[in-house]
Order: structure tokens, then sequence, then C-alpha cells
């Protein structure tokens, strides 16, 4: 994900936002005994995405990667409307307890913009929904130019949206953050309509930040700088969302979008060890192929 990233990370202020004491009061209510799910994983899977990762002589890379994460941010739906057959085929080629979170397709968002679309948002749940257990939370990601002044679509289009289909939804102009009011008001109708917010963390839109838990889920996309400054990052999320599962955060879904080559470590080795400690999760933790 290209968006946010900037060419001297070393400016930046990365420090988390403070924890919202609204946002600890809302998690409340959902305070069960029920155990933390926490899925960890990249928005790519391929070969050519994950250079190095592979184990020369392997055929199929999707199995693979799912023997090393639990989640995948699934962005090919995006392109292309999916259809039932190849769900099923995805979903076969994965091991247990793995989640898909597909994004929903670039003709609901980008082209129409959420206008007349329940047909296309009905023929991408009726095919997804056949992840059947491995469907993890898919998400709506809104173009950059789409801002409050369409608020009322937005909330019109998660209204009509298929009741209990686990959907979180991003946005990414200025205006929606720069304006306490209208920010409040995003939040409040994800709330109403049981959605849950995406919150970005990357390096030149430290706005995104503001978004709030809106759900017992957390959905986060992490973007990275460099390696020095994303450890200490990914410690601070560590702590974040050790908070967030003691006020009373059911799941969390934390998607790390890193560049990948050869001589690159992924991210997600250390910070998933750190989870499995701190939280007490047994995360699979993914190492490279020797």
């Amino acid at each position: 994900m290209k968006f946010g990233r900037v060419d001297d990370p070393s400016v930046i202020d990365f420090q988390l936002p403070d924890i919202n004491e609204k946002e600890l009061r809302f998690l409340e209510k959902y305070k069960s005994d029920e155990p933390f799910q926490l899925y960890v994983g990249y928005p790519k899977w391929s070969k050519a995405d994950l250079k190095g990762f592979y184990p020369r002589g392997t055929k199929d890379a999707m199995h693979a990667y799912s023997e090393q994460f639990n989640a995948l941010e699934f962005n090919g739906p995006f392109y292309r409307m999916p259809n039932k057959d190849q769900v099923i085929l995805w979903k076969d080629r994965t091991v247990a307890d793995f989640k898909f979170c597909p994004k929903i397709t670039n003709s609901i968002s980008h082209y129409s913009r959420l206008i007349n679309t329940d047909e296309k948002v009905m023929a991408f749940v009726d095919a997804t929904v056949f992840f059947e257990e491995k469907l993890g939370m898919a998400f709506l990601q809104m173009p950059e130019n789409f801002k409050p002044k369409n608020i009322d679509r937005l909330a019109d289009f998660l209204t009509r949206f298929p009741k209990g289909y686990p959907l979180a939804v991003e946005v990414r102009h200025e205006e929606w953050f720069a304006d306490q009011q209208i920010l409040q008001e995003l939040h409040q109708i994800l709330r109403d309509t049981h959605k849950t917010g995406i919150i970005v963390d990357t390096p030149g839109r430290r706005d995104l930040l503001k978004m709030q838990l809106t759900s017992p889920t957390a959905f986060i996309r992490f973007v990275s700088s460099n390696p020095s400054i994303d450890r200490q990052r990914l410690n601070d999320w560590t702590q974040r969302l050790k908070n967030w599962k003691e006020a009373g955060l059911q799941e969390a879904y934390f998607f790390i979008h890193q560049k990948v080559d050869a001589e690159t470590s992924f991210l997600s080795s250390a910070f998933v060890e750190e989870l499995n400690e701190i939280l007490g999760t047994k995360l699979p933790i993914a190492t490279k192929a020797p």
C-alpha cells in the first residue's frame, strides 16, 4: 500500500494517540469469558510478492502461506467480482482456522460509489459466504476523494448491507478526520449499523488513527516505514491490543503492508512472538525458507 508513505519517516511522530475513555466504556459491554481471537497476516501471498518465503518446489503458495499466517487481507476480489466456485477453491487451499478478509469489489466502491449497488453487493456476499468458517471480515475501502458530503449515502449503504455479514469500513479523505463533529457522526453510523471502522497506521496520514473502535472487533492496516522504527511501532500496538483486550475487545485483525524481498525479515515474526507472550495467544510465527 503506497498510500501515506513518506520519503523520510524519521521526521514523523509515530506515537499512537492516547486511548479514548469513551472507547473503553464502549468495550465494557462486550466483556466475556470467551477467548480473545487475533489474526495477523499480509495483503499478499504469491511467490512473486513474498520473495524468499516459500521453499523450493512449493506448488501451492496460498496453502503454504496459510501454514505460517492465520489471515489474509485478500485484495483479489477488489479487482474482479468473485464467484462461488472460485471462493470454494480458495477456501480449500488453506489450513483449518485460517481467515480470509476479502476486499469489496471496486465496481461497488470506486465506480458506482455506493449508488444503486444492491445487486452487486448481493453477488459479492452470495459468493464470499462460501468461505464459511474461514470468512473473517470483509472490508470496504472508499476512494480518497469520497468526502463527508456523501455521509448520507454511506449511511444508507451500510443500513441496507446484509445483516450479520461482517464488514469493516475505511474512509480516506482528510475532511473525515479534520472535523470532530463529522468524525463522531461517522463513528455513530458505524456503531448503529454494527460495522467496524478500519484503523490505518501509515507514516504520512497520522490523522487516520483518529478512527475509534465501533464494534468489538479491531481491524488495523499497518504500513511499514523502516525496520528500526517499525519495531517500536509494533511494540506500541502490542500494548494497545493488550489494553483493548482487557477492556472487552473480542477479536482483532492486523495486516502488515511491507515490501518483502529475499533479504528482508518479516516484521510479523518478532511482532507475533511478542503478541503470544503478552496476550497469551498461540499464533504461528512465520519464517523464511532456508
